[in-house]
């Protein structure tokens, strides 16, 4: 049953019937429309109020629960439901992987139009909290308020907020209070900084007006207990800087790196900013079997650093490597993957666009005594050419791990053209993955398939794919 209403709908006692893209739900309306729905799970039946409508489906939101579905269970985080962050977290982690496998294989499937083997199962985290090794949050002067605050009599005080951004909202932050994603000390260092700061009276930065004192807290933790705090602040006061780095200096000795930015900027990115180390080292370390690598504050490292060594073993295994190999590993990031196949290599090729990231790789190999790689920056459809192989040789294997927009069509040419017997495909991005692969099936037989899932309680999720050339 529908009816209009301001030209939105509302539909009674839909059921949800699947999870899709973008941690969406999917219900279907009576006449076959699918609709998504961001607040509901699989196995729910719901009313809906439509906000968005487009040709082929609408976009709402459940407004009555008549039955729960049994996939649930009872979030962790205070703020789930408001935050954004976490979106699966109402839905038991088995049906999670469940949906995250689904979904890989969907794209492999009906985007790529592939044949595949049978299935390797999605491998889960064994952590599904206080996983990430990596959280940044924002200071603002005027924090999200919830729909009873803003109803209720109550002097609200101050309006200060450290935490996340709501969600399609850039100026609005809703303040944390434990956040399920780091580990401690995380949310001690977050809350005590927040309340040190407002004692001392010191301003939070406003968005739109552009001031303010502190601006953004990035918290990095590593495995062997190492801990990066860096400050962002707006207004260049050194006294009130000062003031603020001792307390953290003071309250936390734990902290390995004290970093600060000034930055006056109209966006808070950092990767153009000179980074300043208060206290300790201007890096931390993470270990991975045996191997060192130096993290500063602008790197780039898997954020689930304990997944990630799984996902790298699968890739290593999948490479099938037996020390005589050619390996190129494009968009190498850091270089840790490249790094940690070496031993297994004869040599190792690493290519990726961010100078800064060639300049760790290079400084980490020489970190863990490895000689058999060597990096090279550029953008890879520029770089990855006939010259490129004639001076570096043909490889055996290429692994390839892009970001989320794929391999530009030139990569996938020239792979096509050098031919390597095997090649491993990591993803982050499996419709993106799936669009690659269909321009290499001709040439190239799917061996195996395996979903990773590095971020529990959200839709995100890795894939790899062996290649063999027919």
């Amino acid at each position: 049953m529908s009816r209009r209403k301001n030209k939105k709908q509302v539909f009674t006692h839909v059921e949800v019937i699947d999870a899709g893209a973008k941690g969406k739900s999917i219900a279907k309306a009576e006449d076959g429309r699918v609709i998504f729905l961001s607040n509901a799970i699989p196995g729910d039946i719901v009313d809906v109020q439509t906000f968005k409508k487009r040709k082929s489906y609408f976009e709402g939101k459940a407004t009555t629960f008549h039955k729960l579905s049994e996939k649930r269970t009872e979030p962790k985080c205070e703020h789930f439901g408001t935050c954004g962050g976490c979106k699966w977290q109402s839905m038991d982690y088995k049906y999670q992987l469940e949906y995250k496998e689904k979904e890989v294989v969907n794209n492999l499937k009906r985007l790529g139009h592939l044949d595949l083997p049978e299935i390797t199962p999605i491998l889960g985290s064994a952590e599904q909290y206080f996983y990430r090794n990596k959280m940044e949050f924002s200071f603002s002067d005027s924090r999200w308020l919830t729909v009873d605050e803003i109803e209720s009599d109550k002097d609200l005080g101050d309006r200060n907020a450290l935490g996340f951004h709501i969600p399609g909202m850039w100026d609005k932050i809703l303040n944390i209070n434990a956040c399920w994603l780091q580990a401690a000390p995380s949310n001690s260092i977050r809350n005590g900084i927040r309340d040190f700061a407002i004692d001392n009276g010191l301003d939070f930065f406003n968005t739109r007006q552009q001031k303010g004192l502190l601006r953004t807290l990035m918290i990095r933790t590593t495995s062997i207990g190492e801990l990066m705090v860096m400050l962002q602040f707006y207004d260049n006061d050194q006294a009130k800087r000062e003031l603020v780095l001792d307390y953290i200096a003071d309250t936390f000795p734990e902290v390995t790196s004290l970093q600060y930015v000034v930055n006056q900027k109209a966006n808070d990115t950092i990767y153009d900013q000179e980074v300043i180390c208060y206290k300790g080292r201007d890096h931390i370390f993470e270990e991975m079997e045996g191997l060192k690598f130096k993290i500063n504050a602008k790197s780039f490292y898997q954020t689930n650093s304990k997944q990630a060594y799984e996902l790298y073993k699968i890739t290593r295994d999948f490479a099938e490597l037996t020390g005589n190999e050619l390996v190129y590993d494009l968009y190498t990031g850091t270089g840790t993957i490249a790094q940690f196949v070496a031993k297994s290599a004869k040599h190792v090729v690493g290519v990726e666009a961010v100078p800064d990231a060639i300049t760790a790789a290079k400084e980490n190999a020489q970190f863990n005594g490895i000689e058999n790689v060597d990096f090279f920056v550029g953008d890879m459809k520029n770089v990855f050419n006939d010259t490129f192989i004639a001076k570096h040789g043909q490889p055996d294997i290429i692994i390839t791990d892009p970001p989320r927009d794929g391999m530009h069509k030139d990569v996938v040419a020239q792979i096509l053209k050098i031919a390597p017997k095997r090649v491993v495909y990591v993803s982050c991005n499996s419709a993106t993955q799936a669009r690659d692969l269909a321009l290499m099936k001709d040439h190239y037989t799917i061996i195996k398939t395996q979903a990773v899932d590095m971020f529990p309680q959200t839709h995100h999720v890795e894939n790899v794919v062996l290649l063999e050339h027919k």
